[in-house]
């Protein structure tokens, strides 16, 4: 994922197995957990080039050839924390927000060309996510942390192996709108993620309409 010439290499290769190139899905990625003024920038830096940078060479392998065909779907997969981040998850909650900016703009300049793209954002769900495997901690703890990032990474460690998702469903769901006359942009998976978002969307309306008037009056006269 952190070779762009391989990826794309890769990409041509797929497309060469059955002679076309429909639905590209970008799964790659690890989490990174701790508070944000422990992170280590090296750490943060390996981090985007698999879970940003890598899906962009992807999708920048690819588009060449759904162009050709005016048809195709690029499905990223981000994350609830791109839409409402967490304490103990900002630097991964970073490179999911950058995913879901990139894809957000990409989409409206494919569209016309027959190419959908479509943002997955799950909650937790029972794979191997919150094992060794998958996650990266980063930093030393800070006491005054504890009850913040502290206590979230704690709770999600404790969380593997229990995620309410169910991964065979999250599938069938993304096969669902890919399917789909009407595909959508936003596909967030699990009720988790649900609650998430939209008690997200409740207090990001709620600070619009206390401060219209301030937002508003920062406008030129006329």
């Amino acid at each position: 994922m952190t070779d762009a010439a391989r990826v794309k290499e890769v990409v041509i290769q797929a497309q060469a197995l059955h002679g076309r190139l429909d639905v590209v899905v970008n799964n790659a990625g690890y989490g990174l957990l701790g508070a944000v003024e422990t992170a280590d920038t090296d750490a943060v830096r390996r981090m985007f080039e698999v879970n940003f940078f890598g899906a962009l060479a992807v999708m920048q392998a690819a588009l060449p050839l759904l162009r050709a065909r005016r048809s195709g779907h690029i499905v990223n997969i981000t994350s609830i924390a791109g839409l409402a981040p967490g304490v103990g998850s900002g630097l991964y909650a970073a490179s999911k927000c950058a995913l879901e900016g990139v894809s957000l703009s990409l989409a409206q300049e494919v569209a016309p060309l027959g190419i959908h793209v479509t943002l997955v954002e799950p909650g937790a769900f029972r794979t191997d996510f919150l094992t060794d495997h998958s996650l990266r901690m980063t930093g030393d703890g800070i006491d005054d942390y504890a009850d913040t990032a502290g206590a979230a990474v704690a709770r999600l460690r404790a969380l593997d192996g229990r995620q309410p998702g169910d991964p065979a469903k999250a599938v069938q769901a993304i096969i669902t709108a890919v399917d789909s006359a009407n595909p959508p942009l936003n596909l967030v998976l699990g009720g988790d993620a649900w609650r998430r978002v939209h008690a997200r969307r409740q207090a990001f309306a709620a600070d619009l309409d206390a401060w219209r008037a301030v937002t508003l009056g920062t406008d030129f006269p006329g």
